[in-house]
């Protein structure tokens, strides 16, 4: 077992047991192939949760809805959370699993392009986690700006693409360039933004918090 292994099974040991029924849906997931949350991220939004006590959440990214219903799990009595998927099979698939948790009237399911969705919501939030496409972070940011709270904590997963992203665009594979130049560049957007105070943490594979200014 590498050193990598064993200091994230140490930590995984160290850090409160997921309740049995979302580990069922984590199990499911992952059987079928469905890329989800991680459980280091896991844990961090569990703690975040905690301290931020958010009252709005905006997800970009339902997949099967695990993301949503272990926000909803960890989140203040109150809090509402709209999350959003392209996929027709995965937004199905996530009406399902929140209908079987219970979560349906605390969760909304927007169907279709984030980038038209997005447009369309008013009001803002406290946290908007961001876990859909790499390569269209860098376009659904200045709608995202405008629907994050001053206050709010925009969070956006995946961010090291397995350690690809340190690489030179010629390090990595040419099918993967265009999401590599995306992921820096939207990094960077993130970082020079005057309006954003950012921080990028080696959590599961990458995570971005950036916390919006006051004007």
């Amino acid at each position: 077992m590498s050193e990598d292994v064993r200091l994230e099974t140490f930590l995984e040991l160290m850090n409160p047991e997921a309740p049995a029924d979302l580990l069922a849906l984590e199990e499911k997931a992952l059987g079928d192939g469905v890329p989800i949350i991680r459980r280091p991220v896991q844990s961090f939004l569990r703690f975040f949760l905690n301290v931020k006590k958010p009252g709005r959440i905006l997800e970009v990214g339902t997949a099967v809805g695990f993301s949503a219903l272990w926000m909803d799990r960890f989140s203040p009595e109150g809090c509402v959370i709209t999350t959003m998927e392209k996929s027709p099979e995965r937004a199905a698939e996530a009406r399902q699993h929140f209908a079987e948790f219970g979560s349906e009237e605390r969760i909304t399911l927007l169907e279709g392009d984030a980038a038209e969705l997005l447009k369309g919501l008013n009001g803002t939030y406290d946290l908007i986690f961001m876990d859909a496409a790499k390569g269209q972070y860098i376009h659904f940011l200045p709608e995202v700006k405008r629907l994050l709270a001053v206050g709010g904590v925009l969070i956006s997963d995946n961010m090291l693409r397995d350690g690809e992203l340190i690489e030179s665009r010629f390090a990595v594979t040419r099918r993967n360039r265009t999401i590599h130049g995306r992921m820096r560049e939207y990094l960077f957007a993130l970082k020079e933004d005057p309006s954003l105070e950012t921080v990028l943490m080696d959590v599961g594979d990458g995570l971005a918090l950036s916390v919006k200014k006051e004007d």
